[in-house]
């Protein structure tokens, strides 16, 4: 793909190029922040036309974007959350949201367990960053909400911890990048 771009980058025009890479990695920030938006294809084109030499830019812009996701979701009101379940007919996740919205994290872990069917479900609230790291590394993930999506809704859970969801993100996103880094490209 790098040599069908013809990306070389040379004094004349490593003005363009840099700008290029700046503007690519302010839409990927943003598009990726977005739920049900597929915006890892544009950061894999970055990692595929630059290579491993753009990889931590690509980390860092990565995470940026599902921690950004996460904090919008942690300042979203619940009672809005509620409300706007209820105007698109969600009734049931309406009423367990107005149920949970007074509880602390781990009442709202204990609620949800009270009425989750054992098995997976009641692994995944008990493992639940583990479960964060695989829905953000599952192909396909845009049909969930997307990484931008599924960061919104861990925060707006209010199930997640701070700084345990800024570490499960870091290394939940960090293989594509490290794999461009070690390997090359």
């Amino acid at each position: 793909m790098r040599d069908a771009l013809s990306l070389r980058v040379m004094p004349s025009n490593e003005q363009q190029v840099h700008k290029a890479i700046m503007a690519g990695t302010v839409a990927y920030v943003a598009l990726l922040a977005v739920p049900f938006v597929p915006a890892a294809e544009i950061g894999m084109a970055m990692l595929t036309a630059f290579g491993a030499t753009i990889a931590p830019l690509v980390y860092v812009a990565t995470v940026l974007a599902l921690c950004l996701s996460y904090m919008l979701g942690r300042i979203v009101p619940m009672t809005a959350l509620a409300r706007f379940l209820t105007s698109v007919r969600l009734h049931r996740a309406a009423d367990l949201v107005v149920r949970a919205a007074p509880l602390s994290r781990d009442e709202r872990v204990a609620m949800l367990l009270d009425g989750a069917p054992p098995g997976i479900m009641a692994l995944a609230l008990r493992q639940r960053y583990v479960a964060l790291a695989l829905a953000l590394n599952t192909p396909g993930n845009a049909l969930i909400g997307g990484g931008g999506g599924i960061a919104l809704v861990a925060g707006m859970s209010g199930l997640f911890a701070p700084f345990p969801t800024v570490l499960t993100i870091t290394i939940a996103v960090s293989p594509v990048p490290l794999a461009f880094m070690v390997l090359g490209s």
